[in-house]
């Protein structure tokens, strides 16, 4: 018979839970912070475009 590694779903109390949903809350702040949704640019100054000159 095999032999099971690790705690199984049977040990996984209450506290667990509450611990890993705040872990994984955590998480996606810190994601939130370091890559924020907002598409718009970080600086503030022109934007420069490449002219081609006609053929």
């Amino acid at each position: 018979m095999a032999k099971r590694i690790g705690p199984s779903l049977k040990d996984f109390t209450r506290r667990d839970f509450l611990a890993s949903s705040v872990l994984t809350a955590a998480l996606f702040i810190a994601a939130l912070l370091l890559f924020p949704a907002s598409h718009e640019p970080e600086g503030t100054g022109p934007q420069v475009t490449a002219q081609v000159p006609p053929r």
